[in-house]
């Protein structure tokens, strides 16, 4: 999250991550956060007197202070064919966002660097659409629980992952992956979510070949080509470590999950496992959770994960992979990742996505949902 905050060099920007966490926790271990009673904590130092619901020894300094990493604040959106989105390849991953027929991208070349995008759609919702590198959690929320004020990033860890502060006086401090407000006046408050689909640029892009995307153009010093983590995602280091979580996959696994309302369980779908149902480049999982049927539809080629209610018009759905294809057994309509039925009897008809599940590395959910449960093949093979 905090690697390279203030590169501009592209050539620095290639450090491995071996070295850049050790340069990182070098700046934890003079944060002055710790559990010793010393007189000015994380939160104090960068924020005054705020409560917290989060013991605040569990906190660590990302390395920065507040708006160490810049966030973004109404950024152009421009078309996919626009020249400044040559920095993005068909394989890079974006936040997808539908509203009222528009399609958004986010591109996490751009939270990488920004981790936060604040965007006023129109006709509303006022969104903060996040992603945490550390934790490769993608979230997008509404941002009308705090009065439409933007999102900043706090240069705080829990956990590994992004701590936000809204800017209201006095601020709150938001928790990506608790989804809530943990200190200052809003402590307690759930952050509402946005549907979000989170998939490969190409794949967004063939399925809404009219969407908008994140300018590359935006002034900031940054090369969005550039991944500045080094070799982070395919490494088993951790920012900071995390013995107690269950690492008997692989740490850095993406795996889509629906949490519950208690925010300790759920379902979550490692992507290796749906790859493995998959008898072609499509699979389908199905699961109870959040009080209701669920049904996830997997796309090899998008690299993708999308959670819905099998229900429409009052009519519950069962599906199945048919030619590759994905069909509802009652009408044998067809359906694609992102919901819309594209032929048969419900063609034109788009399944409700369930707005709380998102993506993340499977330690990180492991650690904010340890009760929940792994989704396995049917039959267990």
């Amino acid at each position: 999250m905090f690697l390279v905050p203030h590169v501009h060099s592209p050539s620095r920007s290639r450090a491995s991550a071996l070295g850049v966490i050790a340069c990182v926790m070098g700046a934890l271990a003079l944060s002055g956060c710790d559990d010793s009673g010393s007189s000015t904590s994380i939160v104090e130092a960068n924020f005054g007197d705020l409560s917290c619901s989060i013991p605040e020894n569990e906190m660590a300094s990302g390395g920065v202070p507040p708006d160490g990493i810049p966030a973004l604040n109404d950024p152009e959106f421009v078309s996919a064919d626009d020249s400044s989105v040559d920095y993005l390849l068909e394989t890079d991953r974006v936040i997808g966002i539908l509203h009222e027929g528009q399609a958004w991208a986010v591109p996490h070349n751009v939270g990488w660097w920004h981790e936060i995008v604040n965007t006023d759609l129109p006709g509303g919702p006022q969104i903060a659409a996040t992603y945490c590198p550390l934790t490769g959690s993608s979230l997008v929320f509404d941002r009308e629980v705090v009065g439409g004020a933007t999102l900043g990033v706090s240069g705080i860890l829990f956990q590994n992952n992004l701590v936000m502060f809204d800017r209201n006086e006095p601020s709150s401090l938001w928790f990506q992956m608790h989804r809530e407000a943990r200190c200052g006046p809003a402590d307690g408050t759930p952050f509402p979510m946005v549907a979000a689909f989170d998939m490969r640029w190409g794949a967004w892009k063939d399925l809404h070949p009219e969407t908008l995307v994140v300018t590359g153009d935006l002034g900031r010093g940054r090369d969005y080509t550039l991944y500045p983590y080094g070799n982070y995602e395919q490494s088993q280091e951790l920012l900071i470590p995390m013995p107690g979580i269950d690492d008997s996959r692989f740490r850095k696994e993406r795996v889509l999950g629906v949490p519950e309302d208690d925010n300790a369980g759920g379902v979550l779908f490692p992507f290796g496992i749906l790859r493995q149902a998959a008898p072609g480049s499509l699979a389908v999982a199905e699961a109870q959770a959040r009080g209701g049927n669920v049904v996830v539809f997997w796309d090899q080629n998008a690299d993708a994960a999308m959670a819905f209610r099998p229900r429409i018009n009052g009519s519950d759905l069962s599906f199945r992979v048919d030619d590759d294809r994905i069909v509802d057994r009652e009408t044998e309509s067809v359906w694609r990742l992102d919901g819309l039925a594209v032929a048969g009897e419900f063609e034109g008809e788009r399944l409700q996505p369930i707005a709380e599940a998102y993506t993340a590395f499977w330690f990180a959910w492991r650690a904010f949902h340890p009760e929940s449960v792994v989704w396995e093949l049917p039959g267990g093979s």
